[in-house]
């Protein structure tokens, strides 16, 4: 029995690993005004570049190298469309999410002839679950972005840049270099997510993301925009979706057991959403005077 249990959890901590990456980067991205609807693609992206840079080199750090510049790029040009043209923040997530879909599908089939597959990738090999180098930056991350967001003059103007975006200015600091430093941090913590997904599964499938930018989204909400509370909620997420590979065959339909971490990621969200308090000024373009 102690033995399921410590399976288990070695399995809640692995699958977190994703959601705890892209849940904290959103947090730079929107305490800095900034909404990340992007994560899906970003997401995808890390782990396209991952995948690429892994089956081009044959080296698994080659692969996080261009999965990073992947996450960085894409996530450029949504800070370029949302913070300097000042479009919707939301479209320009959804639209990247889509554009990166159909990028990397296109890149599928110009390299392996198939839309669906990659050919298969060695990833990065390690002997024991728990110190997965991914898994070790994962937990590392969140306390370093607790520490940066609250306890640095970095973090303080940051937020204060999705607060009050006129008082910063005030202040002679430059908004638009702050919400491009959230939304970059952002690409590139979610871009992390998506090499670890590669790396597991040895290949990148299309759609591979399955809604964890989503998922992870939530846990930010329901973290209260914070790394620690995000953390807590992406391992939640994590044991739901655990939970859903260890329950008995025929109890359930399969659909409804592999629906289970996206319901009780809605039942969740729907009892947070009302008291948690955003950055005042999130979604909001900014216009200098």
């Amino acid at each position: 029995m102690e033995s399921l249990a410590v399976v288990f959890i070695l399995q809640v901590l692995r699958i977190s690993v994703p959601y705890l990456f892209a849940s904290v980067g959103a947090i730079f991205s929107e305490r800095g005004g900034v909404i990340n609807l992007a994560l899906e693609g970003l997401i995808l992206a890390g782990a396209f570049g991952a995948m690429l840079g892994q089956y081009l080199t044959g080296s698994a750090w080659a692969g996080i190298g261009f999965a990073l510049a992947l996450g960085l790029v894409v996530s450029l040009l949504h800070a370029f469309v949302t913070i300097t043209l000042r479009a919707d923040q939301i479209v320009s997530g959804i639209a990247i999410n889509i554009l990166v879909m159909g990028a990397t599908r296109f890149g599928l089939g110009l390299l392996f002839g198939s839309a669906m597959n990659s050919a298969r990738i060695a990833g990065m090999e390690v002997s024991v679950p728990l110190f997965d180098p991914l898994l070790v930056i994962a937990v590392f991350t969140v306390g370093v972005a607790q520490f940066v967001l609250f306890r640095t003059p970095y973090g303080l103007r940051l937020r204060a840049a999705g607060e009050s975006a006129k008082a910063v200015e005030t202040a002679g600091l430059d908004v638009r270099r702050l919400r491009y430093s959230g939304v970059l941090i952002s690409g590139a913590l979610a871009a992390l997510g998506g090499v670890f997904l590669a790396f597991q599964q040895h290949s990148f499938t299309d759609n591979m993301s399955a809604g964890r930018g989503y998922i992870a989204l939530a846990a930010m909400i329901i973290g209260r925009w914070s790394p620690a509370g995000a953390a807590l909620a992406s391992l939640l997420f994590a044991a739901a979706e655990a939970m859903s590979m260890w329950l008995p065959s025929g109890w359930l339909p399969s659909q409804l057991v592999q629906s289970l971490p996206y319901l009780i990621t809605l039942l969740v969200l729907a009892g947070f959403v009302g008291k948690s308090a955003p950055p005042k000024e999130l979604g909001v373009p900014y216009e200098p005077e």
